[in-house]
């Protein structure tokens, strides 16, 4: 078996999912207005189906990275490409209130949930060290591919008549079904399956025996300050970000007077970004990892780094005037940096801690707790406290003070931990990245 041709259809892999996922998310912005209009439903009405889908989405993450440890990505993807199609089609379909949510809630729900964890986790499961945070952002450059993709290609269909809302979910559950049938083609199990090692791990000194990883169990690893610490860090940038991203642009075109063609074209600018962002800074860390010769420290600084990076964009955001083109554009590439390197940076410093062996069913569980709670909190606080004051400022203030504490939380991020029956080991710290 080629080693490196098989750790590529990894990626790949990963890249369908990560489309398919951010497709769901970045779509539904577009086709919600036109569902409301059509149908007679209110904005919260359709937006309470979202939510819904969300909280499924959050469980059956859980689910997934079990499904994960256990056999690989094959049937994960498999599974997630009949939801995923289900989910646009049957909603498609609908001609009730209820019916929408039971179809959009449930089939989209469990099919997206199992793409998050599967992509993240079986990136870290192929790579680590010096080659997992560049081959995560070549697989999550798939979130904004989408979000420019699938967002423009939507967008003429709803303009030309908002009824059209059907044809495009359907087409959309079809595009679904290619892909993650295609990523499930293309998946691998974890690589001791095959015999192989994971890229980027440390061959152990001459005439000593490589260590094995211990079989973390999920009481024993939510006992220990590190996991929480990695979901709070990611509950914090959660809350900011999803509150950024539903309100930025009613914040540009309500307090700023912006037209709303001028403010959807910046805010596709963070799509663009990120297409190189999320690569690029997985090539920092990665080198970070190298000159450092400690991946846990690494992974750390990148955490405190990218939070800042989400804070200094909501201090510029507030400094916005009507004219300011040149400055928002900054400061969406700015939001395109913070996006390339939290969501995979925390996976990174966990998968650092805890080990490759049962991360799945660690992270499925922290992913349920964080996106359980993190992107209702920031969308109802963005609208809340704009709704409550009257403008988008004190917003934003929230997702600056959120990520802030984000980076205040990765700060005190431990760099041992205690081993079950074990003396305390601190992970990687003395081991050389370089070759």
């Amino acid at each position: 078996m080629d080693a490196k041709k098989t750790s590529y259809f990894v990626v790949v892999a990963a890249w369908l999912a990560v489309f398919c996922l951010f497709g769901y998310r970045s779509t539904f912005a577009i086709l919600a207005g036109p569902m409301s209009q059509t149908m007679g439903w209110t904005g919260a009405q359709v937006s309470l189906g979202y939510s819904l889908m969300m909280s499924i989405y959050a469980i059956t993450a859980f689910f997934s990275g079990m499904i994960l440890d256990k056999w690989g990505t094959k049937p994960v993807y498999t599974i997630a490409a009949v939801f995923c199609m289900l989910g646009f089609y049957l909603t498609a379909k609908v001609e009730s209130l209820y019916s929408y949510y039971a179809a959009y809630a449930i089939f989209a729900g469990i099919g997206t949930g199992m793409l998050w964890v599967s992509s993240t986790i079986s990136i870290r499961k192929w790579f680590v060290g010096k080659y997992y945070a560049k081959m995560w952002g070549i697989a999550f450059a798939g979130a904004p591919m989408a979000q420019i993709v699938l967002s423009l290609g939507v967008k003429p269909m709803l303009v030309e008549n908002a009824g059209q809302w059907r044809d495009a979910m359907t087409i959309l559950g079809w595009i679904s079904l290619v892909a993650l049938l295609l990523a499930a083609l293309l998946a691998k199990k974890n690589p001791e399956q095959y015999g192989l090692h994971a890229f980027g791990e440390v061959p152990p000194a001459k005439g000593t025996a490589a260590q094995q990883e211990y079989p973390w169990k999920i009481g024993e690893a939510f006992s220990t300050f590190p996991i929480w610490g990695s979901i709070l860090a990611f509950l914090t940038s959660m809350v900011a970000e999803f509150l950024i991203w539903t309100q930025v642009v009613t914040y540009w075109t309500k307090d700023l007077k912006m037209t709303l063609d001028n403010a959807t074209n910046l805010y596709i600018i963070i799509g663009i970004a990120g297409i190189f962002t999320m690569p690029l800074l997985g090539i920092v860390s990665d080198k970070l990892v190298v000159a450092m010769k400690n991946e846990i420290k690494a992974r750390k600084t990148m955490l405190i780094f990218g939070p800042a990076v989400g804070a200094v964009a909501c201090l510029l955001l507030m400094t916005m005037g009507p004219q300011s083109t040149t400055l928002g554009a900054l400061i969406c590439v700015l939001f395109a940096v913070y996006w390339a390197i939290e969501p995979g940076g925390v996976v990174g410093y966990a998968g650092a801690i805890y080990g490759r062996v049962s991360l799945g069913k660690l992270w499925g569980l922290a992913t349920l707790i964080v996106m359980g709670i993190g992107p209702a909190l920031g969308s109802f606080m963005g609208g809340y406290l704009a709704d409550t004051t009257g403008n988008f400022i004190a917003s934003i203030k929230f997702a600056l003070c959120s990520f802030v504490l984000s980076a205040i939380i990765a700060f005190i991020l431990p760099l041992k931990i205690k081993v079950p029956d074990q003396q305390g080991v601190v992970l990687e710290e003395n081991e050389d990245y370089t070759e």
